[in-house]
């Protein structure tokens, strides 16, 4: 994971700032919970990348991990539209209280920028359709050169969606948060059509960092530097979350990533206890079979 990585995250302020004004106008909307819905997981679920995390001997890396996590953020998604019986496979796999998320192919996001998508959107939306209810989100990241000139684009593809399905999407483009009244029509666009829109916390991009919520959900990509600094951003966004549980937030969707992916395990197991102590969720926290800590 290159995106946002900078040489030396010492030299960065990695202070959340502070919540868009129309941020708690549009969580009022809801009637606060005690326990929100939280799901917490990695990009990835490969040994590969997930180094120290996988017992020796383990056989099915996905059943293992969704055993230890009750989600997947699926990055592998976006590279190619897997068979229907891939996504059908795992959804036997997994236990029943497992959520993935996966990532929008990119010939959708990339490929055709929104443009004439529909074959690519139609064959994506069919096999993913297979993991039934254990699909809980797809998330689209956009093409970092999709501006603000691209904006009439969004509707129909919005429109595209089937009804029942809920997304996210991240946008890249700096001018998207620049330009406060080319903003404010992005956010009306998401807040029209149900779609969450995705906060970015990388040490690179702290433009990314608009904190504006358009739905019911948070989903969060938190992007970890390898840095002692990472477990105090993660305290950092739980006192934030619970500002917007109190506020009427519903559901927590937050994935971690690093540049050094054998780390987000950890990271992800430090967040899930500490979310487990602060908002009375009771989700298992994940084991590492080596490494201990970051640091």
């Amino acid at each position: 994971m290159k995106f946002g990585k900078v040489d030396d995250p010492s030299q960065i302020d990695f202070t959340l700032p502070p919540d868009h004004p129309d941020t708690k106008k549009t969580l009022s909307k809801y009637k606060p919970i005690t326990t929100p819905n939280l799901y917490v997981g990695c990009a990835k679920w490969n040994r590969a990348d997930l180094k120290g995390f996988y017992p020796r001997g383990t056989k099915d890396e996905l059943e293992y991990y969704s055993r230890q996590f009750n989600s997947i953020e699926l990055n592998a998604t976006f590279y190619r539209i897997f068979p229907a019986d891939v996504f059908a496979g795992w959804y036997e796999k997994t236990p029943a209280d497992f959520r993935f998320f996966p990532k929008v192919f990119q010939g959708v996001t990339h490929w055709k920028r929104l443009n004439d998508f529909e074959g690519y959107l139609q064959e994506y939306l069919l096999n993913a359709s297979n993991l039934k209810e254990k699909l809980e989100m797809a998330f689209v990241q956009m093409h970092g050169t999709f501006a603000p000139k691209d904006m009439d684009r969004l509707v129909p593809f919005f429109e595209a969606i089937p009804k029942d399905m809920r997304i996210a999407v991240e946008f890249r483009h700096t001018d998207w948060f620049n330009d406060k009244e080319i903003a404010e029509d992005l956010y009306a666009i998401l807040e029209k059509y149900d779609v969450s829109n995705i906060i970015v916390d990388s040490a690179g991009r702290r433009d990314l960092l608009h904190m504006r919520i358009t739905t019911d959900s948070a989903f969060i990509r938190y992007n970890g530097a390898n840095h002692e600094s990472d477990y105090t951003r993660l305290d950092d966004w739980l006192d934030r979350l619970e500002e917007w549980i109190e506020q009427g937030l519903q559901n927590i969707y937050f994935f971690v990533h690093q540049n050094i992916e054998k780390a987000s395990p950890l990271l992800s197991a430090h967040f899930i206890e500490k979310a487990n102590e602060r908002f009375g969720t009771d989700i298992q926290i994940p084991k590492m079979d080596k490494t201990k800590t970051l640091f």
